[in-house]
Formats: structure tokens, C-alpha cells, sequence
């Protein structure tokens, strides 16, 4: 990776530090897993759809089942179950089978806190 770096990126460093091949190496540790890149990219996917947003906003309250869903977002089998997936997909919500239903809920609180720091970001930059 260290001969990926552009000579006047590694000319900065020399002005800048002592060791600049120690700063580059501090530098590529800084560098994400891929596959940690892949899951954050998947979550912040799942959310970038008002739907999914408002599937996740109701179940705030607790668990509903998919056809209680339609209801919330006025829209066919086919688009909520779609949606559902997605959002299944990235493990922000889990199902449960009862009989022929399947009843959705939050996968895991940290998913409204999320929901709830978006809020707060927007009401500030309004």
C-alpha cells in the first residue's frame, strides 16, 4: 500500500513529520476492514428509504405483522414485503412465525437510537 502513495503526499509528510513512514503506517491502520465497510454500508442502504424509516418508526412500539404493516404504509403486499427483506437483510429488524403470520420487530435498540440522533442532526440544521 506504501507505494501507492503519491509523491507529493509523501513529500507533505516529510515536511510535516519526523518519521513520515511511521505517520503512513499509522495512516493505513487507520484504513476500515472491508467487510466492516460492506455491514455499516448495508444499515445506512436499509434507511435511506422513507419506507423503511416509517416501517422501523412503527415498530417502535412494539411488533406488528406484515399485513399490519401495509397498513401503516398504505401500500401492496409486494412493496412492504420487499421492504421488510431489506431491512431483514441488514439485521435491523427480526421476524417471528406464528401460524401463517409473520410478525416483525426491532432487531436491536440501537437502530432507534440511530433513528433518534437523525432527528436530532436534522432539527439542528433546520
Amino acid at each position: 500500500m506504501a507505494d501507492s502513495v503519491p509523491e507529493s503526499t509523501r513529500q507533505t509528510l516529510d515536511r510535516l513529520y519526523d518519521d513520515p513512514e511511521d505517520r503512513l503506517t499509522s495512516l493505513f491502520e487507520l484504513t476500515p476492514d472491508d467487510t466492516e465497510i460492506e455491514a455499516t454500508q448495508a444499515v445506512f442502504k436499509a434507511l435511506s428509504n422513507e419506507h423503511r424509516i416509517r416501517i422501523l418508526e412503527a415498530l417502535r412500539d412494539g411488533e406488528l405483522c406484515a399485513c399490519e404493516i401495509q397498513v401503516v404504509l398504505d401500500a401492496p403486499q409486494s412493496t412492504v414485503a420487499s421492504h421488510l427483506r431489506e431491512l431483514k437483510d441488514a439485521g435491523l429488524v427480526n421476524t417471528r412465525r406464528q401460524g401463517k403470520w409473520t410478525y416483525y420487530r426491532i432487531g436491536d435498540t440501537a437502530v432507534l437510537q440511530l433513528l433518534d440522533i437523525a432527528t436530532a442532526l436534522a432539527e439542528e440544521t433546520a
